[in-house]
């Protein structure tokens, strides 16, 4: 099997007067007939490693031109740790993906798939920016609202272990959320609803390190953790906007995932072509957890 070309740049991105760059990498051949699906990674500011495994999409029967890119603040792309809260909004990462579809020159024609807080953002996109050249969307576990998502992580940290759950609560109640105590016990929670496979994979870990290293977006947008949401993303909700949708649109979730099927059924019920599949032995990551089943689904969806 012939190996994918991969070819890695940045595109300057203008905010105000000022430049930024976003770093990308493209796995497969944008000038192939093959239409491209650019990938849009979670957190926010989780990096794009752990959206690596989709680069199997670029192989075999599928043959699918591949995007990944680092949003701004993470990673390869400019850090800015001095921003405040009012400069990181839904707004300024859809202004830097049409810039970066503009850079790539396929705004013409691309497909999208967005994890996590990145299927939040792919789909506002769609909706509000409503793209002419957009052909397909794949929100893969996201939420439609935060709030959704914040009363779904409650009911599973009630489930977890009394003293899990005791040690999560009096570390978010006091604000020492940076303790080791609360680091051990989130990691518990991670390995039922983020990511079932233990150790994690490489690529998988390379992503939340990519957190550890500059906290600036994760913690502004969201907060410390998963489930314990208290930045500026905690009022988002995009359900008024879903009816805008009018591309088919394959929803994906899993059945240990942290976004259930009480946060993704807006998606499904608002966009008039959409389908809804979810995993039966994943959590958060079923592009790890189901590689091949989910580069399955995936791959079938994106030639219809």
């Amino acid at each position: 099997m012939t190996t994918p070309q991969t070819t890695e740049g940045k595109a300057d991105f203008c905010v105000g007067d000022e430049t930024y760059q976003t770093w990308y990498k493209v796995v497969g051949d944008l000038k192939s007939s093959q239409r491209p699906l650019v990938t849009l990674h979670g957190g926010p500011g989780a990096a794009h490693y752990y959206l690596l495994s989709l680069a199997d999409l670029s192989s075999g029967t599928s043959s699918v031109p591949v995007v990944f890119y680092d949003q701004l603040g993470i990673s390869n792309s400019t850090h800015l740790p001095h921003k405040g809260a009012e400069f990181w909004t839904p707004s300024l990462f859809m202004d830097e993906l049409e810039n970066l579809l503009n850079h790539l020159k396929i705004a013409d024609n691309f497909d999208l798939l967005g994890h996590s807080w990145g299927g939040m953002l792919a789909a506002q996109f769609a909706a509000t920016r409503r793209p002419s050249g957009l052909n397909h969307l794949i929100i893969s576990d996201s939420p439609a609202s935060m709030a959704l998502w914040e009363e779904v992580c409650s009911e599973l940290i009630k489930r977890l272990p009394d003293d899990v759950h005791a040690t999560l609560k009096k570390h978010e109640d006091e604000g020492t959320t940076d303790s080791k105590e609360y680091q051990d016990a989130m990691d518990i929670f991670y390995a039922k609803h983020v990511c079932r496979i233990q150790p994690l994979p490489d690529l998988v870990a390379k992503s939340f390190a990519a957190i550890g290293e500059d906290p600036t977006v994760y913690h502004t947008m969201n907060g410390p953790s998963e489930f314990h949401v208290i930045g500026t993303l905690k009022t988002l909700s995009i359900i008024s906007e879903l009816h805008n949708i009018n591309i088919p649109t394959l929803i994906l979730n899993s059945r240990y995932d942290e976004a259930q099927d009480a946060c993704v059924v807006p998606f499904f019920n608002l966009i008039p072509k959409a389908k809804w599949y979810t995993f039966a032995n994943s959590s958060h990551m079923p592009h790890w957890e189901e590689r091949e089943r989910y580069m399955q689904i995936v791959g079938d969806f994106l030639k219809r």
